[in-house]
């Protein structure tokens, strides 16, 4: 088996449109690169996925993987969410896409699709990566593999924070941190960073934003329903909700973890950005035109690439067959969460002294010299 790392190409390797088999349905999956004609991604499923949107985040993946050092190529999936019957779509697009999943194109979980989502295409299209051509089996199913790791993307974007921060500012001092998003990443790193003598000074969810000068992340936890909103009949009587749909961008902090929605930080709000340092937890959380503008502001951006790779990583680790599964849950995690958070932290330092010597393109310059590095 070849370990070649995936090539960036101008185009994708191939991009198929989705109409369904046996059902209706609307979406695309694009391959942006192969390696060993193996490729991996997640599926997202929102009301307005776009094709362009689609290729842009295989376009990533094919990124994160060559920067952690995976020898697996890069893709996504996304379904249009019509409204209608969502199992039956989730099954629709399991028998669409069985050829691709069985041919060595793993498509995971994303935006708008959950694990048990996951199982219900999964089993639609008869997809066991447990097996796969060329490889040992796994000695367990995928989801005895994969739930102790959720919280894996939120620890890699925590290390990316307080790496960074360390860069920065010799990582001395508790600083002040806005967290949008509050799903499984945004409570995994609020977490992590508190747990880190960081101050969490709002949280944005679905609902809006709430703030205070250090809130009570366990106790918010404690609140908050499996879609990441928290309730506000249970608010602790410190916390203040704030009106205004983008009201974390208003609250003093020296760092910002975006942990949501698609271009949340765009051209029309950038200049209330108040934090120093802003880290993307979720998938291409700034819009180009908004990097240009924080670049020129002296903001340091860590981009999801180099920060947003947990999940990515962990599924990757274990369709290379590379995770020890022999340990035990517990170290078999560790083992993980210290293989993510090695790869992160070494990106974020390098990424950093690369923009620190002047560099416009430091983003590029690190994948070129991670190809380099690992032929």
């Amino acid at each position: 088996m070849t370990t070649l790392l995936a090539t960036q190409q101008d185009s994708p390797a191939f991009s198929v449109s989705l109409s369904g088999a046996g059902g209706a349905l609307k979406g695309w999956v694009v391959v942006d690169s192969l390696v060993d004609s193996l490729a991996m991604g997640g599926t997202r499923m929102t009301h307005d996925v776009t094709q362009a949107e689609v290729a842009e985040l295989a376009r990533a993946m094919t990124t994160k993987l060559t920067l952690v050092g995976l020898p697996v190529g890069g893709a996504k999936a996304g379904i249009v969410d019509t409204g209608g019957d969502r199992a039956e779509t989730l099954r629709t697009f399991g028998r669409t896409v069985a050829p691709l999943l069985h041919g060595g194109i793993h498509l995971g979980c994303d935006l708008g699709v959950t694990p048990a989502d996951r199982a219900v295409f999964f089993a639609e299209a008869g997809y066991d990566p447990r097996r796969k051509n060329r490889a040992v089996d796994m000695p367990y199913d995928w989801r005895t593999y994969y739930e102790p790791l959720v919280d894996c993307t939120g620890h890699g974007v925590g290390t990316a924070t307080v790496t960074a921060l360390h860069a920065l500012h010799g990582g001395t001092g508790s600083r002040r941190v806005v967290v949008q998003g509050f799903g499984s990443v945004g409570r995994a790193v609020a977490t992590f960073l508190q747990d880190r003598g960081h101050r969490i000074v709002a949280i944005a969810d679905v609902a809006g934003t709430i703030s205070a000068d250090d809130l009570p992340v366990a106790d918010l936890l404690a609140t908050t329903d499996a879609g990441g909103t928290i309730d506000r009949n249970r608010l602790p009587a410190h916390v203040r909700v704030l009106s205004g749909p983008d009201a974390w961008l208003d609250v003093p902090a020296d760092v910002l973890i975006l942990a949501a929605n698609h271009h949340a930080i765009h051209d029309g709000n950038v200049h209330r950005l108040r934090a120093r340092l802003v880290v993307e937890g979720g998938n291409l959380c700034v819009s180009p035109g908004a990097k240009a503008s924080m670049a020129a502001a002296g903001a340091v951006l860590v981009p999801d690439t180099v920060a947003n790779v947990g999940g990515a990583a962990a599924a990757g680790l274990a369709l290379t067959r590379t995770v020890p599964f022999e340990l035990p849950t517990e170290p078999r995690k560790q083992w993980v969460f210290d293989w993510v958070a090695d790869r992160v932290a070494g990106n974020t330092r390098d990424l950093l002294e690369i923009a620190a010597g002047g560099s416009s393109e430091p983003l590029l310059e690190l994948v070129a010299a991670r190809r380099r590095l690992r032929p």
